[in-house]
Order: structure tokens, then C-alpha cells, then sequence
């Protein structure tokens, strides 16, 4: 625990670093950048920005996970459904190959 709390710190001093360095804001406002400036109006408090952080980095990934699960689940129960996704997925990348 003493080890993840301290990881979250270094992790969110880097993107505090990084912030201060970037020439363009809007390009990096995503929700940790969001918790940084609330921190620094005095809106949250240090602990609260790594509370956060630590939050996302541990429960996103099995939010994420449940919710693919059932997605796929439900796709494959109904296979019109998935067609139409088809479809969508051609109508608006083509027939070129996927790839992550």
C-alpha cells in the first residue's frame, strides 16, 4: 500500500511536470490534468488528487472488463445486432483490416 501510494505520487509529480512544460493546454486536459489544476486553485488537496488517481488506475480496468464481457455477450445473443455493427464498422472504416 505504502509502495502504490508512493508510485501515485511520483506518477502524478511527472504529469505535473509534463503540464508545466507543454505549449499547448487543451491537448492534454484529461482527468488527471483536471485534478492537478483543481489541486492548485485549492479546490482538492494532494491527498485527494492521488486518492483519485489511485481510484481510476485500480477499479477502471475491472469496470472495463465486466462491461466487455457482457457487451460481447449480448453480441453474440443477438446477431442482427452485431450485422448492423458490421455494417457501421464498413459504412464508416471500409473494408480496410482493423488493428488495435
Amino acid at each position: 500500500s505504502k509502495d502504490l501510494k508512493g508510485a501515485m505520487e511520483m506518477l502524478i509529480e511527472q504529469k505535473r511536470q509534463k503540464l508545466s512544460t507543454v505549449e499547448k493546454l487543451d491537448e492534454h486536459m484529461d482527468f488527471a490534468s483536471q485534478l492537478i489544476f483543481a489541486q492548485n486553485r485549492g479546490d482538492l488537496t494532494a491527498e485527494n488528487v492521488n486518492q483519485c488517481v489511485l481510484e481510476m488506475m485500480i477499479a477502471a480496468p475491472d469496470t472495463l472488463s465486466v462491461t466487455l464481457f457482457f457487451m460481447l455477450i449480448l453480441i453474440a445473443e443477438h446477431p442482427t445486432v452485431e450485422e448492423e455493427m458490421m455494417k457501421e464498422i464498413e459504412t464508416v472504416v471500409g473494408k480496410q483490416d482493423l488493428h488495435s
